[in-house]
């Protein structure tokens, strides 16, 4: 059995420790491991833990590795991927995200890290303006190639998926629960059909039920695996707001579908667009306008030529757009292993000297 698996999956069974307090323990400590090793009196000494979590994580140990090694067996025998934070294979965009979690548990092909990376939400009880929509904006953004990411959900959810899957875009779910079942049972043939070209995504070990409270938890991860939410109806307090709100606040994207004012299923959006918390789509245009995207269209080679007065981290930004044409200032700066305020500063005077362009969406593109 895989030891640091094994404490990698525990650390997230431990009771009262959550996906941010698990991450400053490990950092603090070094690894999961060494989290469940230690001792009490050091586990209160690391800042903001306390005496509290500390009892919480040796009285808890024993019982989370229990689980961990059930976990494992779980996942050897169905074909499961887990990714640790800190592998490699970690999605980029998760990242960013300060509550984003320890682990993800995979089923599948998916390119996280796909150049684009869309969100489809909504309500479940779509009118035929809304699934229609929802079929016409998948089907827009085929020349893009995007993955396209949901919840598996009635309504909007399923749709976006099934439009995926008949379009030939790679789709993922993320579930609200764990990958030993598919909910709701009637969605169990999409699931099917998107492990060929996408799969499932899940932040709960096997045998954790869909209860009503891990909706709104799993929506910070359909918000964080991408560049931009779409919303597709809503209700005055429909729960793909929570997506959208999250979204927000991670500084990514939002686009609604606005709707006639006195259409229940509208009002979400509508008040999205009103309060200036998503921008209106109509079609793929808006987003390939505001995202800054091109479809089927490469990006110019730089002439390098040009550039032989850059600095080494210079080139290590302009090579980085030469293969990605278009990319985010969070992405560049993981892509390029510089700290933010770094990369800041190279992509200003990269500027300045009229070798990148901004665009809109937070996204550089070499000129």
């Amino acid at each position: 059995m895989n030891d640091e698996l094994l404490y990698n999956i525990a650390i997230t069974s431990l009771p009262n420790i959550g996906d941010i307090t698990a991450k400053k323990l490990i950092a603090y400590c070094g690894s999961a491991e060494q989290v469940l090793k230690e001792k009490k009196q050091l586990l209160e000494k690391v800042p903001g833990i306390g005496s509290v979590y500390a009892e919480s994580i040796t009285k808890g140990r024993d019982n989370a590795l229990a689980v961990a090694e059930k976990e494992i067996k779980f996942i050897e025998s169905n074909d499961i991927t887990p990714l640790f934070y800190l592998d490699k294979s970690y999605p980029n965009r998760l990242l960013h995200c300060e509550d984003s979690p320890v682990i993800l548990y995979t089923k599948g092909e998916i390119n996280f890290n796909n150049p684009k990376v869309i969100s489809v939400v909504g309500t479940r009880k779509p009118t035929d303006y809304g699934k229609e929509f929802c079929e016409k904006i998948i089907n827009e953004l085929i020349p893009h190639d995007p993955l396209i990411i949901s919840g598996l959900a009635y309504g909007i959810d399923v749709c976006a998926h099934k439009a995926s899957i008949q379009n030939n875009i790679s789709t993922a779910a993320v579930l609200a629960h764990g990958l030993d079942r598919t909910y709701p049972a009637q969605h169990t043939s999409v699931a099917k059909q998107m492990l060929e070209h996408g799969g499932l995504i899940s932040d709960y070990k096997s045998g954790t039920n869909p209860d009503r409270e891990n909706f709104p938890k799993r929506n910070r991860i359909v918000a964080g695996l991408s560049d931009l939410t779409i919303v597709i109806e809503s209700s005055k307090k429909g729960g793909s707001l929570i997506t959208a709100h999250i979204a927000n606040d991670y500084n990514r994207d939002v686009f609604a579908l606005p709707g006639r004012l006195t259409d229940s299923q509208s009002e979400g959006c509508n008040n999205l667009i009103k309060n200036h918390k998503a921008a209106l789509i109509q079609s793929v245009k808006d987003i390939e306008y505001i995202m800054g995207w091109e479809a089927n269209k490469k990006e110019a080679s730089p002439q390098t030529q040009l550039f032989v007065d850059l600095n080494e981290e210079e080139k290590i930004i302009t090579h980085i757009l030469s293969q990605q044409g278009k990319e985010s200032i969070d992405n560049l700066a993981l892509q390029a292993k510089l700290p933010m305020s770094k990369t800041a500063t190279l992509l200003l005077n990269l500027e300045f000297n009229g070798v990148v362009k901004s665009l809109p969406g937070k996204l550089y593109k070499l000129i």
